[in-house]
């Protein structure tokens, strides 16, 4: 008589779980309507209550989640090196300059300029400054001493709502950073900026390309996918 598999008392066999059993769930935050707060306010909270970006920078020390931007930029392109002077148009709260910080080290340099205060990191140079004052470029260049290895942009003003008019006006803050940075970069330096499409931005291009050696556009991953955002890289400045 064949013997029969032994269960213990208070025993149940179990199916084995599957992948989507076992693997962690992204629960969706969903925010309480404030008193007082808007419906943008309350979107732009939720979202950033559920963006993992956001999530990430914290467990990182990042200041913002634009920090994962220029890493992906910088591990496509090899915009940092070593030693290499760094200016960051548009800094707070200082992501790019905190990457950039670690890449370029000690005897590296990395200046940053915005309107608003931020708070002092290690390796960073920072000065509030209104980059659109006729003084500022030439503050600028005090501040760096010498020239540049990579001029990059975060710069953007403030949204009116109107599609058109934020173009123009990002455009402008485009055209006024790669200016400055054909005159402050090291032959074989970079540039890179923040743009939103729209169609102007080809004119810009075609500037470029007659000062670096090859220009890309670039839409990072942690650049939300539903916003015109995207930036320009300009590679190999001809001097």
């Amino acid at each position: 008589m064949p013997s029969r598999p032994i269960r213990r008392k208070g025993s149940k066999s179990k199916k084995p779980k599957s992948l989507n059993e076992t693997a962690p769930r992204n629960l969706h935050v969903r925010v309480k309507t404030g008193r007082g707060r808007t419906v943008s306010s309350h979107k732009w909270l939720e979202r950033q209550l559920n963006d993992p970006y956001v999530a990430e920078a914290r467990r990182l020390g990042y200041r913002s989640r634009a920090a994962f931007k220029l890493r992906e930029m910088d591990e496509k392109h090899h915009l940092l090196k070593r030693g290499a002077t760094v200016v960051d148009l548009g800094a707070a709260p200082g992501g790019w300059s905190q990457i950039s910080a670690a890449k370029v080290g000690p005897k590296g340099k990395v200046v940053g300029i915005d309107l608003q205060e931020i708070e002092p990191m290690p390796g960073v140079h920072f000065e509030v400054m209104d980059f659109l004052d006729e003084d500022a470029p030439e503050r600028l260049r005090a501040m760096v001493g010498g020239g540049a290895d990579l001029v990059m942009s975060d710069m953007a003003a403030s949204a009116s709502g109107h599609k058109a008019t934020d173009h123009m006006k990002i455009m402008a803050l485009c055209e006024v950073a790669l200016d400055f940075a054909v005159q402050i970069l090291n032959p074989g330096g970079h540039f890179v900026a923040k743009v939103l499409k729209g169609g102007a931005e080809n004119n810009l291009l075609q500037e470029m390309r007659k000062h670096f050696t090859t220009v890309h556009h670039a839409k990072p991953k942690a650049s939300r996918q539903d916003s015109a955002e995207a930036y320009v890289v300009a590679l190999g400045f001809k001097g």
